[in-house]
């Protein structure tokens, strides 16, 4: 049994943070390949961040670097999603993922688990 489970969405004004969870379980079934997605009503599920936890390398899209910094803890098998500078732009359903296809921020529809979600909403 694999789950994930995120938590730390919430509402920001623009230019605040928010850290994003994911409380991962039966950790030794998962890729290590780790990632955050996030997707707008109406829009594709885009990549924001992952991780090939093994080595610590990390991918951004470009339009969050510089302002996000993803990382695992591995002692407690938990992701996290460090946002700062937070844009009206950054408003989405924000998902963590697991086995992540290719490692990369375009294969996303390849990725073995997600969680339920968390909602992050950022005000002008």
């Amino acid at each position: 049994q694999v789950q994930l489970v995120e938590s730390g969405g919430g509402s920001v004004q623009a230019g605040g943070s928010l850290r994003l969870s994911c409380q991962v379980s039966g950790y030794t079934y998962v890729g290590y390949c780790r990632g955050w997605f996030r997707q707008a009503p109406g829009w594709e599920r885009e990549g924001v961040a992952v991780i090939y936890t093994r080595d610590g390398t990390t991918y951004y899209d470009d339009s969050v670097k510089g302002r996000c910094t993803i990382s695992q803890d591995n002692a407690k098998n938990t992701l996290y999603l460090q946002m700062n500078s937070l844009k009206p732009e950054d408003t989405a359903m924000c998902y963590c993922a697991a086995g992540v296809g290719r490692c990369n921020l375009e294969s996303w529809r390849r990725t073995d688990y997600w969680g339920q979600g968390t909602q992050v909403t950022v005000s002008s």
